[in-house]
């Protein structure tokens, strides 16, 4: 797997998934799997473009699910071939939408895969319709739980807060480098 800055990948064409995947859960485990699924069928690379940090670690500062390397690890488990790393900072939360557009642009993507809810952009006016006026996106529905309620990186951060560790470990999946900060999330 390939690590790059934003901007210095350029690629004759990729099938694409954008988002901060803090804690690389199930959600985001089927996303990525979808995207790599089509990449195979399209026979181009599978590249994720992320951040760090997180979003919302950014603006809320809560827990981070994942360091940066933690998620790499999960990402490279399932079989990315380049990752954009885009540092999450004051400059990057001025980026307008269209500079986005044009930096996805270099990666010629086939096709772009999202949830519903994806936001980009300074105060996310980018969503997936306007991902469509540049791109051919395809949108997964989200994974739930099996008592209904969406798999999020927020859920997976209230459970842990309220003590449930067990069903946060349930919807993070097969996260062995996740066991620390579980069992040690009193100290959060």
């Amino acid at each position: 797997m390939e690590i790059y800055t934003p901007g210095a990948l350029k690629l004759p064409a990729s099938a694409l998934t954008i988002g901060a995947l803090d804690g690389v859960h199930l959600g985001h485990q089927a996303l990525l799997l979808k995207t790599k699924e089509r990449a195979e069928k399209l026979e181009v690379p599978f590249v994720v473009y992320t951040f760090d940090p997180p979003p919302k670690v950014f603006f809320k500062d809560c827990l981070m699910l994942t360091s940066l390397d933690e998620k790499l690890q999960r990402l490279n488990m399932l079989g990315v071939e380049h990752v954009v790393v885009g540092k999450f900072d004051e400059t990057f939360t001025k980026q307008e939408v269209p500079i986005f557009i044009e930096e996805l642009k270099e990666l010629n993507p086939i096709e772009i895969w999202e949830g519903p809810n994806f936001l980009f952009g300074k105060n996310r006016k980018g969503n997936v319709e306007v991902l469509r006026r540049y791109f051919n996106v395809g949108v997964l529905n989200p994974m739930k739980c099996e008592q209904g309620e969406t798999i999020s990186s927020s859920r997976i951060r209230q459970l842990v807060q309220q003590g449930n560790y067990p069903q946060a470990k349930k919807l993070l999946g097969d996260v062995r480098h996740m066991s620390l900060i579980l069992e040690n999330s009193y100290a959060i």
